[in-house]
């Protein structure tokens, strides 16, 4: 089975670090000499919290099987609720971080090949990591994927070839190749914090969904065109 994976994640409250860590993110921006730069590059370091698997959750995962067609996005939420799209192609359903987990490795283990967009600097050594920090065991190693005869397809390394060329994000690819962009409702990752802020996790959790079909698509193009 052939699946294309996709995470969205949302940074903690730095006020909810330790004091050494608050320390530890911004300790470049405190060495600005100018009060506004020290400012900037502190707003800066708190929004990249995100990034990182040690100070944000896992928000939304979706999986998409290439052969269906038809994903299924799991998000965080503490109230149960699932529900699927008009066409029915997709499927949302909320649990805790730890149960999305669960269903993510059990998923997994059935799967030969994945697709993703940044997935080897990204979602997968953070889907790792955050297995670990919430006790949940993973099922195989998602940055040794080859011991277990998985296929990792990186569709941002792969347009790149391999750091040959530079690389770009999955909105200007989308552009280039003619392909419905998840940006252009205005929502990007960077924004989710926001948005799980304020409550409106479904709203992430369906563009998680939009950015696994862009994901889908362009890998439809790079299959054909330049996987030779």
């Amino acid at each position: 089975m052939k699946i294309v994976l996709d995470i969205e994640t949302a940074g903690y409250d730095f006020d909810s670090l330790t004091e050494s860590q608050q320390e530890f993110i911004v300790r470049y921006a405190e060495k600005e000499k100018e009060e506004q730069s020290k400012t900037e590059k502190r707003e800066e370091a708190i929004r990249y919290l995100s990034l990182y698997p040690f100070t944000s959750n896992i928000i939304s995962l979706g999986l998409l099987n290439i052969d269906s067609g038809k994903a299924n996005i799991l998000y965080l939420d503490n109230v149960s609720e699932e529900f699927e799209n008009e066409d029915k192609t997709v499927k949302y359903k909320s649990f805790s971080e730890e149960e999305i987990l669960q269903v993510f490795w059990n998923y997994i283990k059935k799967v030969d090949t994945i697709v993703t967009f940044n997935g080897k600097n990204f979602d997968l050594p953070f889907i790792m990591l955050r297995s670990a920090i919430l006790k949940v065991k993973p099922l195989l190693n998602l940055m040794n994927l080859k011991k277990n005869k998985v296929t990792h397809i990186d569709l941002q390394d792969s347009l790149c070839y391999h750091n040959i060329i530079k690389k770009f994000n999955l909105d200007f690819y989308c552009n280039t190749f003619g392909i419905k962009s998840p940006k252009d409702d205005k929502t990007n990752g960077m924004e989710v914090k926001n948005l799980y802020k304020a409550g409106r996790i479904k709203e992430i959790a369906k563009y998680c969904g939009e950015d696994l079909k862009a994901t889908y698509e362009l890998y439809k193009i790079w299959n054909e065109y330049l996987n030779i």
